[in-house]
């Protein structure tokens, strides 16, 4: 017999439940979320299902990661449950409120009910590469918090000193910046502002040196993603990262359906049509989109599918959300197969 060990992970603790075939709850345990609670969790799982087991794990990853790793280290076999399906399987039960064996209870139930979940397996190289494109992005966002306590200090010293949009983010205007700080009378706006500009310096340099890494690394990882037009380093890491193993899709429909780029039926009686998808890997699908609009711009194949779309009768969303599927494609084959990106979505020759 199969048992379904359904695990609500937490920051201190893990709660499981096992569950038989008919979702009938057959043990409980609680561990702390440590190594030392991950290897009492094994042992008792062992004793009290010797026989086949499979692990479904919420997919928190940010709190399953370590509890993911000991298992499959351990050769067990780990599927993961989005909280979706698990506060689906939570509202359609008898027992009513919430808690952590409520919620086990649920995910081992819901992966009963969806025998195609992702299994959970070892990939560092899109782990590490997520890593790095998320710390950037919180750099970015605390470089700009910064740059606009300066622009505040900078208009209060001088209301005319015009500064482009994105002149902060250059060197060269932080040097001309600085420089026009030392001719200021020495008031505390004036020290502030010379703070905040060694802050956003100091910034930058982290930055622009992440960015390298990111690129250096995604030429390794995914050459052939680089070669797509609008792929540029970043988006393509963000692309590797939140797909985290292009295996674990069966088709490229299932990738598309997890980017939010594949249309959800909407039928009922003689109508028959579908509407926007606004679930799925939302980072995914920003990055899709992203490729879709710098493709609208090129002179190839790509922006005549868009106008094709558009003579046809779609509107300018319609016909961007169509490119957004295609590409879901063509970005799923080439992460899988590793080839040149197909000529219909290279630009054209100049």
């Amino acid at each position: 017999m199969v048992v379904v060990l359904g695990v609500d992970v937490h920051k201190d603790t893990h709660t499981v439940v096992g569950a038989d075939q008919a979702g009938r709850k057959v043990g409980e345990r609680v561990v702390r979320a440590t190594d030392a609670g991950h290897r009492q969790l094994l042992g008792w799982a062992r004793r009290q299902f010797p026989d086949e087991r499979v692990w479904a794990v919420e997919d928190c990853r940010h709190v399953s990661t370590r509890l993911e790793r000991a298992l499959l280290a351990a050769g067990e076999r780990v599927v993961r449950v989005p909280p979706k399906l698990m506060a689906g399987a939570r509202g359609s039960a008898r027992t009513r409120g919430k808690s952590d064996p409520i919620d086990a209870l649920a995910i081992a139930r819901a992966a009963l009910r969806e025998p195609d979940l992702p299994v959970a397996e070892h990939d560092d190289v899109s782990r590490d590469l997520r890593l790095l494109v998320d710390h950037r992005e919180d750099l970015v966002g605390e470089r700009t918090r910064i740059q606009n306590r300066l622009r505040w200090h900078l208009h209060e010293l001088d209301p005319e000193l015009d500064i482009p949009a994105r002149g902060l983010d250059r060197l060269v205007v932080l040097d001309r910046l600085t420089g026009w700080l030392t001719g200021q009378p020495a008031t505390v706006v004036t020290r502030l502002a010379g703070e905040l500009l060694a802050d956003i310096r100091a910034l930058t340099a982290r930055i622009n040196t992440l960015e390298a890494e990111i690129t250096t690394r995604v030429r390794r990882i995914a050459p052939a993603l680089l070669a797509l037009p609008g792929a540029g380093a970043l988006t393509a890491a963000k692309i590797v990262g939140e797909t985290a193993n292009v295996a674990r899709f069966r088709s490229e429909a299932c990738f598309a359906m997890h980017a939010g780029a594949a249309p959800i039926p909407a039928s009922s009686g003689r109508t028959n049509r579908h509407r926007l998808a606004r679930g799925g890997n939302r980072q995914l699908n920003a990055a899709l989109h992203r490729i879709a609009v710098t493709q609208i711009r090129l002179d190839g194949l790509g922006r005549a599918y868009y106008q094709q779309r558009r003579e046809n009768g779609d509107t300018t969303m319609e016909a961007l959300r169509a490119l957004k599927r295609r590409l879901a494609r063509i970005v799923f084959n080439l992460l899988k197969d590793q080839r040149p990106a197909p000529p219909d979505l290279l630009p054209a020759a100049a």
